[in-house]
């Protein structure tokens, strides 16, 4: 493997030297006729003969650029600035030349209706908050879909969940000619809109979409990207169907549709596949907020409600041992007039998994080691339905409504053998339904005074059941669970919770001037949950024995209610701005069981502050403190105990308090226009009082806990950095992610403190030829060090791996992913050394809508692969197996 990855980096290096040897470099100022530098000139060189543009750059402060081109072609220089002339100036290098000085004077113009519309043509430009990429001068023609358009975007990042970033933040919403796309997810537009389709990418940084809200808010962490389509692509239907198939009855098919017109969309998406391409998981269903916005964040104050504990198995990076996925999505815009637009999408999933899982855990507390295979079996159904109208008479006033409807259903069949507890079937059921309802209004009564309302409901029940079979007694060891003898023990839990849920706030900003402002908001919160829960023994002769005792059954109602008064003082001074602010609340909880009524109330105070200094537009550094407070919801108040696991019960607290959390973070970005360097930093730490954990009594591996405030404080820390720069057709990546966490936990042989360290290094050179073979090649690191009381475990991945991209024959494009994992903890008890390999061929003539591709994966046939994770209790690696290798044969016709 090694001599591999040595033969790949001379012939790489050597290759690059011989292309670079070709080149000129072209170097200059540009200024005004004052002899004022003027940043962010655009520079474009076209080739003379092809008529396309060969290289392109932008001015620094000083007015200087640069130029890199090939020797012995002649270039039509093309000089740009926003209210200028525009100037050109045919160059052609000799075969001597290695660096040509040219420098540019522009002259201002009076029309400048015409330079905003030669800016709009440039590679890149930014405007505001706004950065603008024309994407014909990043790609090399050979992407598919805007994934791979947006991977070769300076700055713009695509993360392991298939989430756009963007100077290190998640891109919250994606949108196609101004109307969004599946609002709430980047995952359906990455994966799913054609390449060829886009023409720009507009990066829309502190995004708000309300016009009379843009300034008043701190929108730093709210990005969007609005898709531009290349002219043809609007007023009438476009898209692709593909299908195709493979031994062992191997299955694709994935029509999609698109429609744009200025007053209407309609997006549709099917995919239908037992190949383990997975278009939704469940991981997106619960994450997809459908543009739902955490209203109350100004109030730093939350309770999390949450209905599912039954820990439903995942994908591990979206491989199982066989995936069937079938899919089919709709989104769609109207606006019936300039006032008034509706919107909305409906998303069906169903799909089956089998999985394969060998796992080796520790428990920190006992130090018993357990080994275990699971196989598993999932099947999920789910559906997606939401409708949004905005109404927009003037521009004092806009009026939003939304509603998301979700609907699901997961089984989970699993087969445990494990060497402590033995073999164990396992079934888990849950059908959870919620749904969630927004109305916002937005009102200006003059330019001093703007108030804004927002109220929003949702309703959420679910009702999961757990079931566990085995020859051997569950909790054998604790007096809780008197199980009757039997010769399967067949233990059942069914559980059903409701919860209603009702935000509420209204916000008013007196504008003082153009670079200050006060907002005052008030707001509530009134939370009211039901519970209901009892465990049941089925005996040999499937008669039901139920546990009566309190202390196995819940029948509680829960009632939170917060409401707050908070004021934010937003203020510029040139570059830098300062918002302080503070929250006032009083809280009071309620919680009902077997008709005992207990009440708690309290106030606090919590303040936050942020401040940014931009450099300029493109470099700025943040800094933000804040502290919130966190309540549990009714699964953590309800008394009696709660199966979660085969081997794992456990019990609220109804006396349990809420805990503080102390933030702090720092973040650094620069954007660098004339080299396209892109740097981000951030550090944060976090110090959480109070913290709800559990205390448990542990037996072997089974765990008989209930909820406590830990009066140990948790600290987490966690940094990270990227670099990108491009040089010429060559584009360099390096990233680090730090991340230290110290936590606490108590069991009844004392406090444990547990320290996870985790570090990730990553390092990728790529390139983007038009005309030539384009590589990626990368290495990356993962370090996993956990430490507990009485064990320190440290595991390491490496990871080098190589891309190829190759169009040959004019009409052939060939690619191969190619990546090698050697995974291992340092004691030597773990270690395993895999890869994997795919490939596809595309055939398609030139102008033709038919394409061909033959494809393979998995073609080293490996059989599985490894992860490992740890909490309070328990330390553990897993070995997943993944499916076999296969070749389809697909056929794309472009519509």
């Amino acid at each position: 493997m090694s001599k591999m990855n040595t033969l790949l980096v001379l012939f790489f290096g050597l290759w690059t030297a011989v292309l670079f040897s070709q080149n000129v470099s072209l170097e200059g100022t540009v200024k005004d006729t004052a002899g004022n530098a003027l940043e962010m000139a655009n520079i474009i060189a076209i080739n003379t003969e092809t008529g396309g543009m060969a290289s392109f750059g932008v001015s620094d402060e000083k007015g200087f650029y640069r130029l890199k081109l090939t020797k012995n072609k002649t270039y039509t220089i093309r000089i740009s600035y926003l209210g200028f002339e525009t100037k050109k100036k045919n160059f052609t290098p000799a075969e001597t030349d290695k660096k040509v000085l040219f420098n540019f004077i522009l002259e201002e113009k009076s029309n400048e209706l015409d330079g905003v519309e030669l800016v709009y043509e440039m590679p890149v430009t930014i405007k505001g908050d706004t950065i603008v990429y024309t994407t014909d001068a990043f790609t090399t023609g050979e992407e598919k879909k805007l994934e791979d358009v947006l991977e070769k975007l300076p700055g713009v990042e695509i993360n392991e969940d298939d989430e756009v970033e963007v100077e290190g933040k998640k891109v919250s919403k994606i949108m196609v000619e101004g109307k969004d796309f599946f609002d709430g997810d980047s995952k359906l537009a990455i994966k799913n809109i054609p390449a060829d389709a886009v023409k720009k990418v507009e990066v829309l940084k502190n995004y708000n979409e309300v016009s009379q809200m843009r300034g008043l808010e701190n929108d730093e962490d709210a990005i969007a990207l609005n898709i531009r389509l290349k002219e043809g692509k609007d007023h009438f239907w476009f898209g692709e169907i593909t299908a195709g198939g493979g031994a062992d009855e191997r299955y694709l098919v994935h029509p999609k549709l698109f429609y744009y017109s200025p007053k209407k969309s309609l997006n549709i998406l099917t995919d239908f596949n037992n190949i383990g391409e997975v278009p939704f998981t469940m991981r997106d269903y619960f994450k997809f907020s459908g543009g739902f916005k955490n209203m109350m964040k100004k109030g730093r104050s939350s309770m999390r409600t949450s209905s599912e504990q039954l820990g439903f198995s995942f994908l591990n990076n979206n491989r199982a041992q066989a995936i069937t996925s079938r899919f089919a999505a709709l989104n769609f815009n109207y606006a019936t007039s300039e006032k008034l637009d509706f919107s909305g999408f409906a998303i069906y999933n169903d799909s089956d998994t089998e999985m394969l899982t060998h796992t080796n855990q520790f428990y920190t507390a006992t130090n018993i080691t357990e080994e275990k295979t699971a196989a598993s079996l999932l099947k999920n159904q789910l559906g997606m339905l939401k409708l949004s109208s905005n109404y927009k008479p003037n521009e004092s006033f806009q009026l939003d409504y939304d509603v998301i409807v979700k609907t699901s259903k997961q089984t989970e069949t699993n087969n445990t053998d494990s060497s402590v507890s033995g073999i164990i079937d396992v079934y888990k059921e849950q059908t959870p339904f919620s749904v969630n309802q927004n109305l916002n209004g937005y009102f200006t009564l003059n330019e001093k005074n703007i108030f804004s309302t927002a109220v929003q409901h949702l309703y959420d029940e679910n009702t999961p059941i757990y079931n566990a079979i085995s020859p051997n007694e569950f909790f054998i060891a604790s007096d809780l669970l008197q199980l009757e003898t039997s010769d399967l023990f067949d233990l059942t839990q069914n559980k059903k919770q409701n919860t209603n849920k009702w935000d509420a706030k209204i916000d008013y900003f007196y504008v003082l001037s153009n670079t200050s402002n006060l907002n005052f908001t008030l707001g509530n919160t009134n939370t009211k949950q039901s519970l209901d829960s009892n465990i049941f023994q089925t005996l040999d002769n499937e008669a039901v024995y139920d546990f009566t005792n309190d202390d196995l059954n819940n029948q509680a109602s829960f009632k939170y209610n917060d409401l707050f008064l908070a004021f934010h003082y937003n203020l510029k001074f040139g570059k830098l701005t300062l918002t302080p602010g503070v929250s006032v609340h009083h809280f009071s909880i309620e919680d009902q069981q077997f008709e005992d009524t207990q009440k708690q109330d309290l106030q606090r105070v919590l303040p936050d502050f942020f401040a940014q200094y931009k450099f300029k537009n493109t470099r700025s550094l943040r800094f933000e403190y804040g502290i919130t407070t966190d309540f549990s919801d009714i699964n953590k108040y309800a008394a009696g105990y709660l199966l979660t696991n085969y081997n794992a019960l456990v019990g609220g607290n109804r006396d349990i308090e809420s805990s503080l959390s102390h933030t702090y973070s720092l973040r650094y970005f620069d954007f660098n226009m004339f080299n396209f360097t892109n740097i981000f930093a951030s550090i944060n730490y976090n110090k959480r009082l109070n913290a709800v954990k559990t205390y448990s009594d542990p037996t072997l591996t089974d765990r008989i806990s209930e909820y406590i405030n830990m009066l140990t404080p948790d600290e987490s820390f966690s940094g990270n950095i990227r670099y990108d720069r491009r040089f010429g057709k060559f584009k360099a990546v390096g990233s680090s992610n730090l991340s230290y966490g110290k936590s606490y936990s108590l069991d009844n042989f004392g406090t444990n403190e547990s320290v996870n360290f985790t570090q990730r290094y990553k390092a990728a050179l790529s390139t983007r030829f038009k005309n030539a073979p384009n590589f990626e090649l990368g290495y990356q690191v993962s370090i996993n060090d956990y430490t507990t009381n009485t064990r320190e475990t440290k595991y390491i991945t490496d990871k080098p791996y190589a891309n190829i991209e190759v169009v040959f024959l004019k009409d052939f494009i060939w690619t191969a992913d190619y990546s090698y994992y050697n995974y291992r903890n340092t004691d030597g008890s773990t270690a395993n050394k895999y890869s994997f390999l795919s490939s596809k061929l595309y055939y398609q003539k030139t102008d033709s809508k038919w394409e061909f591709i033959l494809s393979g994966t998995n073609l080293l046939q490996t059989a599985s692969m490894d992860s490992n994770a740890a909490t309070d209790y328990l330390i553990s690696t897993s070995r997943y197996f993944v499916q076999p290798n296969y070749y389809m044969l697909t056929l794309k016709y472009n519509l």
